[in-house]
């Protein structure tokens, strides 16, 4: 049998190596051990649970195991004091490898006998477990008979993160190497599962090609490359030979794109490519399927399946499920059938985006007006009428019991909108449900929903362009119907899962930035658990009073970090711990997307997706935008929603 300290131990040594050939030949080496020591079970469990993840992505259950009980339980079991315990967490930002230090410091050191399978065993019980105080005992049992390594993974485990500087995809290099099959085929499999674990079993027994795609997990979401002017975005497609083929930025071919659905990779130096500059952007001509970018909530859509009838599951690009805050998607999508389908029972994914919607005007409404229902388990009737929601679908992934992602984007519209043709005489749910019939009447059950009410389906808008000129005037008209620009996506292009490139790209607005002061600091995490690096930040209000608008932790540079840091802790007006209050002196630009009524900050204003840009080292916290000066851009957004208070 496979024991955990093998696999803590390999992580550890995994953190320490920079050398992505070393450490893909290090887990090679740890998954046939583990095959060789247990079997290829044995092996599927070492390569997911060093990936961080508990569970396979096909699977739903979740853990459950909050900061707070797994906090609790390592001071039970090795006793720290109070200031012990901050140490270990201030010296990492990291509870796993506080627990490791914990448990070293305190002399907690067991011989090393827990096994994957019973780490297993343990998980399985851990979600069936009815409360707060049995899902602890079960974790207490496994954590008594851990090392300080064992212990220190096991928790990065159990947090879904072991921060060893290995993506699942070098695992999946390692477990093609291992096996000795090809790595695309492997992947196909991984993805088509969803089971890192079973793929691996498989790539050992020699049958990755018994995989079949099964619904209810999420793909990897497509990305598209932001680019500022219309004549950019042709100077990009045209950054190739042939902009129709365009379809992969690494150039490899499409059988072996790579298409982990979390996995993504940028390569920005492809934005870059000084090639093209010299190219006059009337002389380029390109082909190119453009339609509205939409200022809602990117998810892909899982229905249709005949051997789980009714069943609706919506996933956001961080794959979480969301589905339960948006009834009206399930009411309207369940309805799709084999019988819908003329007799396809394999099912249907979509990839859209959730949007709330005006249903008089028939137009898309912001994300502010959306924002509120975000993460709501139940949904009342007011809800429903208040912030009525369609699903906007813009590609066909998989229908017909095939994937599509290695169709061209032409023909996966096609096929969109012949599927379309067909569901949505069901795909309707009422704005507003009726009562439910008094318990013992002749009906107990809910009213039956007639396939009536708001269509929950929309299809988004696609215009041919071939030029810059044709894309100004695409994007004028998008933002004139109050959304945020335009997609452009290559009309050859091919869906590949968590990729970003060159094949899709994305015209929006830009907003002026905002000079703000910072009034605040906070520990990050992980390598950045020494340093202050998440920075909350003020305009200046009436009569000089500084009024914070949101935080931000993204834009510097690591020395600007390390910089910051020195200057907080020399200007702190009061240590919190974790935070700091600070002279307000130092004035940063902030770019973000756009800006909503926020009642979490003192401004009444909060700032979406905020960016730092740079330091104002020539600026003076006096010369700070004003509160008049965020009311004047936010009352200039064309696309701002009602004036109501909403958190962002």
């Amino acid at each position: 049998m496979a024991f955990f300290h093998q696999l803590a131990q390999l992580a550890d040594e995994l953190a320490a190596t920079s050398s992505k050939l070393k450490k893909r030949a290090a887990i090679a080496t740890g998954i046939v051990a583990a095959r060789d020591t247990g079997d290829t079970h044995d092996a599927g469990l070492f390569a997911l649970y060093l990936s961080g993840e508990p569970f396979s992505e096909a699977d739903t259950r979740k853990l459950n195991l909050g900061g707070a009980v797994l906090s609790k339980t390592i001071r039970e079991i090795v006793k720290p004091t109070e200031a012990q315990f901050n140490a270990a967490w201030r010296r990492h930002g990291d509870l796993g490898a506080a627990a490791g230090d914990l448990f070293a410091e305190l002399g907690h050191a067991p011989e090393p006998t827990l096994t994957l399978r019973e780490i297993e065993t343990a998980f399985a019980a851990i979600p069936a477990a009815k409360t707060t105080a049995a899902r602890q005992g079960i974790l207490a049992d496994l954590l008594r008979r851990c090392s300080p390594i064992e212990a220190k993974y096991l928790i990065k485990l159990i947090n879904g993160d072991m921060r060893i500087g290995v993506k699942q995809a070098l695992i999946e290099e390692a477990i093609a190497v291992a096996s000795e099959q090809p790595l695309p085929t492997l992947r196909n499999a991984v993805m088509l599962e969803a089971d890192l674990s079973r793929a691996t079993r498989m790539a050992f027994e020699g049958t990755l090609g018994e995989a079949r795609m099964r619904l209810f997990h999420p793909l990897g979401f497509m990305l598209a490359s932001p680019v500022e002017t219309a004549a950019d975005a042709v100077k990009r497609f045209a950054s190739k030979p042939d902009a129709a083929r365009d379809a992969d930025i690494s150039a490899a071919p499409a059988s072996e794109a790579e298409p982990k659905p979390h996995i993504v990779e940028e390569d920005e130096s492809a934005l870059e490519d000084p090639a093209v500059e010299h190219v006059p952007v009337a002389a380029i001509r390109l082909s190119a399927q453009v339609e509205d970018k939409f200022d809602g909530m990117r998810v892909q859509l899982h229905c249709g399946d005949a051997s789980q009838p009714g069943r609706v599951a919506l996933y956001s690009r961080n794959r979480e499920d969301v589905t339960a805050s948006y009834p009206e998607i399930v009411e309207a999508f369940g309805r799709i059938d084999s019988a819908v389908l003329h007799g396809d029972e394999q099912g249907v994914i979509l990839d859209g985006e959730l949007l709330a919607w005006d249903v008089r005007a028939d137009r898309a409404l912001p994300f502010a007006v959306l924002s509120p229902r975000i993460g709501r388990k139940r949904v009342s009737n007011d809800i429903r009428v208040s912030t009525p929601v369609v699903f906007m679908a813009f590609d066909l992934l998989f229908a017909g019991g095939e994937l599509l992602l290695e169709l061209p984007m032409r023909e996966r519209r096609h096929r969109l909108e012949a599927l379309a043709e067909k569901v949505r005489a069901v795909t309707s749910s009422p704005l507003e449900l009726a009562p439910s019939l008094p318990s013992g009447g002749l009906f107990s059950e809910d009213v039956a929903l007639a396939p009536d009410g708001e269509q929950r389906l929309k299809l988004s808008q696609v215009v041919e362009a071939h030029s810059a000129e044709e894309l100004d005037s695409v994007y004028v008209a998008a933002r004139d119907r109050g959304n945020e620009g335009v997609m452009i996506k290559a009309s050859e292009s091919l869906y590949q899962p968590g990729r970003r490139g060159l094949s899709w790209m994305k015209l929006k607005r830009t907003l002026d930035t905002l000079d703000v002061v910072i009034t605040g600091a906070e520990y990050g995490s992980g390598r950045r658990s020494q340093l202050l690096s998440d920075y909350t930040f003020a305009i200046r209000g009436p009569e000089g009073s500084l009024l914070n608008v949101g935080k931000a932790y993204g834009g510097l540079t690591d020395v600007e970090i390390v910089e910051l840091t020195e200057w907080c802790k020399a200007h702190t007006l009061e240590d919190n711990g974790h935070f700091r209050t600070v002279e307000p002196l130092v004035v940063l630009e902030i770019a973000f997307n756009n800006i909503m009524r926020s009642e979490r900050h003192a401004s009444g204003f909060a700032l979406r997706f905020p960016r730092i840009v740079q330091i104002r080292q020539d600026k003076p916290p006096e010369e700070i935008d004003t509160l008049e000066r965020v009311e004047e851009i936010y009352q200039s957004q064309p696309d701002k929603p009602a004036d109501s208070s909403v958190e962002p």
